[in-house]
């Protein structure tokens, strides 16, 4: 059975990437007409085809996804939007279904691919986390896009999660940006990418019902950076280990 199920996730995992490349050509012309329209308006439109793009492509890789928690958005309200990462799925799923216009901080060496580079971009603040001058200036973007009221989604935990454990601890990004700007982190967890695409197996991809959970905003309030960040933590890891 398990010789089988290797073999299998061998072959869809090259029908997803078919099946990704083919969509994204269709959808890359009408994305890039998001580069004409004024932000947030044009990233709001951005996610828009994003998230057409992503229902299509969760459809034909046998991957749906069940979203939970929308009603914790509150219109007029832009947040820093955290999610739990254990697979390369994790980046594509979870901008499109964030409601309203939002960017993720992103690799910069990421940009360089043709085409998928000017979609990435797009979408993205860029940062190369190996110059200072980079992080500070991707710094003060992530703030500039808060401002703008746009939703600013980062992954804490820096890289794919490869522990034993749930969620790896966080870095402290995310927490100094909320401090800085007084905006809510709003937490999210991500089900099921874990199995669908096993970070222990290359090449791999399994269909597998997937489900993201936004959870209550978490105001930073007069708390340090250790106190905020072990607080989201702590509720990201209690909301993944009760699923």
């Amino acid at each position: 059975m398990n010789l089988f199920k290797n073999i299998f996730g061998r072959i869809w995992a090259l029908w997803g990437l078919v099946s990704f490349l083919i969509t994204f050509l269709i959808v890359f012309i009408p994305s890039m007409y998001a580069y004409l329209i004024k932000n947030p308006a044009g990233q709001k439109y951005f996610i828009a085809v994003s998230k057409i793009w992503m229902n299509v492509w969760l459809f034909l890789v046998g991957c749906p996804v069940k979203v939970k928690g929308k009603e914790n958005f509150k219109e007029g309200q832009s947040y820093i939007v955290v999610f739990n990462h254990n697979a390369f799925m994790d980046v594509p799923l979870s901008a499109p279904y964030v409601p309203g216009a939002n960017k993720t901080i992103a690799k910069a060496s990421f940009a360089k691919i043709p085409l998928f580079g000017q979609f990435y971009t797009r979408g993205s603040v860029l940062v190369d986390r190996s110059s200072e001058q980079s992080r500070a200036k991707s710094f003060d973007l992530m703030k500039k896009v808060l401002a703008s009221g746009m939703h600013m989604c980062i992954y804490p935990e820096g890289t794919r999660n490869r522990s034993n454990e749930p969620i790896k601890p966080f870095y402290d990004g995310a927490f100094k940006l909320s401090l800085a700007t007084g905006k809510p982190i709003l937490p999210c967890v991500i089900f099921g990418t874990r199995q669908a695409m096993p970070i222990s197996k290359k090449f791999y991809l399994f269909p597998t019902r997937l489900r993201m959970h936004f959870l209550a905003p978490v105001l930073p309030n007069d708390k340090s950076v250790k106190e905020l960040k072990e607080t989201v933590y702590d509720i990201m890891v209690k909301e993944y280990c009760s699923k």
